[in-house]
């Protein structure tokens, strides 16, 4: 199972966000689309990722005037990516190493999708279920 294996099944849907962009615009979008992080790109190149923590730190450290800033401000620069080959498990573990919760995807210096650590558990569960049910289907004989 690969990072291509579960963009096949989410999608390849991302909403990024320009560095020059607001903060607040950020939030309007991240609150908007439902989502917990967006790639902050420069000239359709990921320069960076913004997320919800990010946000929370810098209101917590600098007061809703951090609103103001642009997101390249504020932004987890550079961004933690990886390919499409990368397998399911070692994603997850470089998630769990550096205490991250969403992946972009980059391909050739282009965003090819991003995956949160949710959207790789929720995987690996249905692969597990489903070869749990084929066990048993091969073990009933039917």
């Amino acid at each position: 199972m690969t990072i291509n294996d579960v963009l096949r099944s989410k999608g390849t849907e991302v909403e990024t966000i320009a560095g020059e962009s607001s903060l607040s615009e950020a939030v309007r979008r991240l609150a908007e689309r439902r989502i917990g992080a967006m790639p902050v790109t420069d000239g359709g190149r990921i320069i960076g990722i913004v997320s919800e923590r990010d946000v929370i730190y810098c209101v917590s450290s600098h007061g809703a005037e951090a609103l103001d800033w642009p997101v390249e401000r504020a932004m987890t620069a550079p961004a933690i990516t990886v390919d499409g080959d990368v397998s399911l498990l070692a994603a997850l573990a470089l998630m769990t190493r550096r205490r991250i919760r969403h992946l972009p995807v980059v391909e050739e210096d282009a965003i090819r999708g991003i995956v949160s650590i949710g959207d790789l558990v929720k995987f690996r569960m249905e692969h597990i279920e489903a070869e749990a049910a084929a066990m048993r289907s091969y073990i009933q004989g039917t």
